[in-house]
């Protein structure tokens, strides 16, 4: 399985981790994504998927700085299950 942490900025609050987390739980071969607001990065797992997850993560509205790639095996990213729904909580934006 190929894990991939991307930095992003713009992200400011729950609604912006939900927002996230859709846009790229919706690119095809991702299994898991996990939205870490605090550190400012996104974490895709699944097969390869080449731009596609940042391309979403752009198309949401948020820009990608870097991307570093992990293609060791791996039943989990940073020690926890990557779910693919649920909602963040509330939202700053109006």
């Amino acid at each position: 399985m190929t894990v991939t942490t991307y930095k992003v900025e713009g992200m400011t609050c729950a609604h912006c981790v939900s927002t996230v987390r859709a846009a790229v739980g919706s690119v095809p071969g991702v299994t898991g994504v996990e939205v870490d607001l605090a550190a400012g990065t996104v974490t895709s797992a699944g097969g390869p998927i080449g731009g596609a997850v940042a391309q979403a993560i752009s198309d949401a509205g948020y820009d990608v700085v870097t991307a570093g790639r992990d293609t060791a095996p791996h039943d989990t990213v940073v020690g926890t299950a990557l779910p693919l729904v649920g909602d963040a909580g509330g939202c700053c934006c109006g």
